[in-house]
């Protein structure tokens, strides 16, 4: 998922962009190499529910097959492009009892393919926690009216 370098700023330059969101029963944070065995994981085990959610055109992504390396590698270039400000990914990690988090979905905002100046934005959830994807849409949404600089953001509703 992503975009190549975008000829216009997507967001201005003294915008100071969000390092992550916290929600009722989630977190939002930069997706990044660090996330790599639980990102593939969490992708991996719900391919068909990911290729159902609104707004992931059909048979681009998920890939089935994926390896690790090369889950990898598009970590990075997601990483990559959230420092060049030119797309910002983020993971959603449900806490754990006991402490740490789990990899239970994640967030994609990076300029429009079809029109200038739009947010694309799409979001999905593991199968197993299917009953937040609205939750998650509804949280992101108005984050991203409340926080973010977009004129139009383009999310596919739930």
């Amino acid at each position: 998922m992503g975009a190549g370098e975008p000829t216009v700023a997507f967001v201005p330059p003294d915008f100071e962009v969000p390092r992550g969101l916290v929600a009722e029963g989630f977190r939002l944070e930069p997706l990044g190499p660090q996330h790599n065995d639980a990102d593939h994981d969490a992708w991996h085990s719900s391919i068909e529910h990911i290729r159902a959610t609104p707004g992931f055109p059909i048979g681009r992504w998920p890939v089935e097959g994926m390896t690790l390396e090369e889950n990898l590698a598009d970590l990075r270039r997601h990483a990559g492009d959230f420092e060049r400000r030119a797309g910002f990914t983020y993971t959603v990690l449900e806490p754990l009892e006991g402490g740490g988090d789990r990899v239970i979905g994640c967030v994609y905002i990076y300029p429009s393919r079809e029109a200038s100046g739009v947010a694309d934005v799409r979001s999905w959830v593991r199968a197993d926690r299917a009953a937040l994807d609205p939750v998650l849409h509804d949280t992101v949404a108005a984050w991203l009216r409340d926080s973010w600089p977009f004129a139009e953001v383009a999310y596919a509703d739930r």
